[in-house]
């Protein structure tokens, strides 16, 4: 039985709204996940997460298996447990962070053996393990084990990275079916495509990829370096020659606008750490463009952050407020701006449901696009 159905499609674009059943509830896409890499978004804890209802959020194999361990998130109950979180959970297989690691790292046919940034350990990831590691948290959707590769990467490299990639994927498929035989499997597996900035090599990888057979299939390898024209021209090639009535998700993009964007395009997971990463640094998303609260305009302005936005922070609190809490570094800050942006962000995704089940989404787009280009 597939997991996942399409309900609606937009009538002027490629958007969907679609629902995703995993073992810890139904997902409605198009959805964004937060990025909780160390089994925590940062600043928030899972009631904030909750309370601006946020459906599924994203933990990654590399960091959790380098610290506690998986064996310790395993013994403890798995990692819904360990961090007191009973919606879905997704798990980044770890490739992205080893290729972002690259100079402690040596990639072989068989892994890639690597050395821990946190104790200078060396370690040896195999497809195999990954997915070992991913079983024992017990995540909802879990990842093949991939090699990214840069925008400027040549077409040599390029090409041998996606095969070894699609290898690693069928590696992972086996494993998946060792673990757990008979097809009773609980956990949802997504296949990546890579293949670089070539549209023959992403092509190829999505042969490959979507020959094993997933239950979702990842758009891998952007995010790394390349302009936005490279993005949109690379997803837009890619997304009509993924399967239909699977999920496609596409890894580690994320500004509104790239999110408007590419689900106009037919994507329907993103995660990011832009919000949450951007609330740190004090710029925040707003219904009028984005909000740099360090600014001295907001030393004595007594209006919310978002005169729109039922978030939290903006309830309760004053841009002048925020800047004082931001500029003396105090924890709060951190967290009062997390929520915000974060909420932004569920409202922007609820936003472009309803406009895909009223086929209006490129209106929208159209209304929202002057807000990412300018601060305010």
């Amino acid at each position: 039985m597939n997991s996942f159905t399409v309900l609606h499609r937009d009538k002027h674009t490629a958007a969907r709204l679609g629902r995703l059943k995993t073992c810890h509830g139904e997902i409605t896409t198009p959805v964004f996940m937060p990025v909780g890499t160390q089994a925590t978004v940062k600043a928030l804890s899972p009631r904030d997460l909750k309370d601006n209802d946020v459906e599924i959020i994203l933990g990654n194999t590399y960091h959790l298996y380098l610290r506690p361990g998986h064996s310790v998130i395993k013994t403890l109950g798995g990692l819904h447990t360990f961090i007191g979180w009973d919606r879905p959970i997704l798990t980044d297989s770890g490739g992205f962070q080893v290729f972002s690691h690259n100079n402690l790292r040596r990639i072989t046919e068989q892994g890639v053996e690597f050395q821990s940034y946190i104790d200078g350990s060396r370690h040896f990831m195999t497809p195999e393990l990954s997915i070992d590691i991913q079983e024992s948290f017990g995540a909802d959707v879990i990842m093949t084990f991939d090699e990214p590769v840069p925008y400027t990467a040549t077409y040599e490299y390029t090409l041998q990275s996606a095969q070894l990639t699609s290898k690693w994927a069928r590696r992972c498929k086996d494993r998946y079916r060792e673990i757990c035989p008979g097809g009773s499997q609980s956990q949802l597996l997504f296949g990546i495509v890579q293949g670089g900035f070539y549209e023959d090599l992403r092509r190829k990888s999505i042969e490959d990829i979507v020959d094993i057979r997933f239950d979702g299939y990842a758009i891998g390898g952007l995010s790394v370096g390349e302009g936005k024209n490279q993005m949109y021209e690379l997803t837009g090639y890619t997304v009509p020659l993924l399967p239909f009535y699977e999920p496609r998700y596409l890894m580690g993009v994320g500004t509104p606008e790239d999110i408007l964007k590419c689900v106009a395009m037919g994507i329907d997971m993103f995660d990011c750490v832009m919000p949450t990463r951007n609330a740190r640094n004090g710029c925040l998303f707003t219904s009028n463009g984005k909000v740099v609260i360090k600014n001295t305009q907001y030393k004595n302005d007594e209006s919310p952050l978002d005169l729109f936005c039922k978030c939290y922070t903006c309830k309760n609190f004053s841009r002048a407020y925020l800047r004082h809490l931001f500029l003396s570094n105090e924890i709060l800050s951190l967290i009062l701006n997390s929520i915000h942006n974060i909420h932004y962000y569920m409202d922007l995704i609820k936003d472009i449901r309803e406009a895909i089940r009223e086929d209006r989404l490129s209106q929208l787009i159209k209304n929202y696009s002057h807000n990412y280009v300018t601060d305010h």
